[in-house]
């Protein structure tokens, strides 16, 4: 199975940057798609960022289209997610999720419960 660990939250100033890492370990080669969600407290978990690891289609919440980016290290199994521009409202607990199951197109690959394998998190905090 997949291991996951993200690094790289913290608080940062609005109009700033940070970029989150997400580290997998184990069986990778299994991974049919990877990506960001995020969760404040009282809401349920909201996709950030998606992508197949079969074909590279990457999907993007409208929120965050144009100031995120995601970004592959194939070789050293890194998941980045580059922000850009951070909003408060962007504050929140960051996962890494990757699934070794099928999913293709934007239902299943931006469905959090199609995802088996979750980081810990890594809390942003957007504010001055």
């Amino acid at each position: 199975q997949v291991h996951l660990v993200e690094s790289g939250g913290g608080l940062v100033q609005p109009g700033g940057s940070l970029t989150l890492s997400c580290a997998s370990s184990g069986r990778t080669n299994r991974t049919y798609a990877k990506g960001w969600f995020r969760q404040i407290p009282g809401k349920e978990r909201e996709f950030v960022a998606v992508q197949s690891w079969r074909d590279g289609t990457t999907y993007y919440h409208d929120s965050v289209q144009g100031r995120f980016f995601l970004s592959r290290d194939d070789a050293k199994h890194m998941l980045h997610l580059q922000m850009n521009n951070l909003k408060p409202e962007d504050t929140a607990v960051y996962y890494c999720a990757a699934t070794e199951y099928y999913c293709s197109g934007f239902v299943c690959l931006t469905g959090s419960i199609d995802y088996e394998r979750w980081g810990q998190g890594t809390q942003v905090t957007v504010s001055s």
